[in-house]
């Protein structure tokens, strides 16, 4: 599979590896592909414009922070049928720590994603875990956690869902609808709470049912 990773800070470069482990081909979308290329930490994994990333890509994931979210994706001029694996969650630190939400209850960063992209399909997954497991569950209890998918379209939950399975996961819980990106999103606050009370952001869910 074709995947562009939108975004190259610590997410966007552990989630590229991910991928490619799997077995995808992944290109890096970034604002200016010589910047990034010029940084002595960037890996070999090839970059471009978040459009021309995005253009060729069978599903495009959106690893950069919550208050750039739409903007990037303004920039990537999303083709038409575009599935938005969207990751990010909408942190505000403006007051400090532990942040506050830019956007909740009624509404979500996911779904603001879909309207201004209403040709695209948003999926709202593994924004509720740290960006090592994402692509590494298997670290945590033999990988024997759970991990949310929620988004409108069902074939581009089933799209996204093969490619969790591609990274390890097994106990995926799917959301028929984007809304409940509501919930998967306001649960940060206590993630962020509990990342302090462990000492570790090396912990996750696990649904029993």
């Amino acid at each position: 599979m074709e995947i562009a990773v939108l975004g190259t800070g610590m997410v966007g470069k552990t989630l590229a590896a991910g991928f490619q482990r799997a077995g995808h081909t992944v290109t890096v979308g970034t604002r200016d592909p010589e910047v990034t290329a010029g940084r002595e930490e960037w890996t070999d994994v090839p970059l471009a414009t978040y459009a021309a990333a995005a253009a060729g890509a069978d599903l495009v994931v959106l690893a950069v922070g919550g208050q750039v979210a739409e903007e990037v994706l303004a920039q990537a001029d999303l083709p038409r049928g575009a599935i938005v694996l969207d990751l990010t969650n909408p942190l505000d630190f403006s007051n400090g720590f532990p942040p506050t939400l830019t956007v909740k209850d009624t509404d979500s960063l996911a779904e603001r994603l879909q309207r201004a992209n209403p040709t695209a399909q948003v999926v709202k997954a593994l924004n509720t875990v740290n960006c090592s497991l994402m692509v590494a569950p298997q670290q945590l209890a033999d990988g024997d956690h759970t991990i949310f998918v929620a988004g409108d379209d069902a074939a581009a939950r089933a799209h996204v869902k093969s490619v969790l399975q591609d990274l390890g996961w097994s106990d995926i819980v799917e959301f028929p609808t984007l809304d409940a990106a509501r919930g998967l999103e306001m649960y940060l606050p206590l993630w962020v709470r509990l990342m302090g009370q462990l000492g570790t952001p090396q912990f996750n869910l696990k649904l029993v049912r």
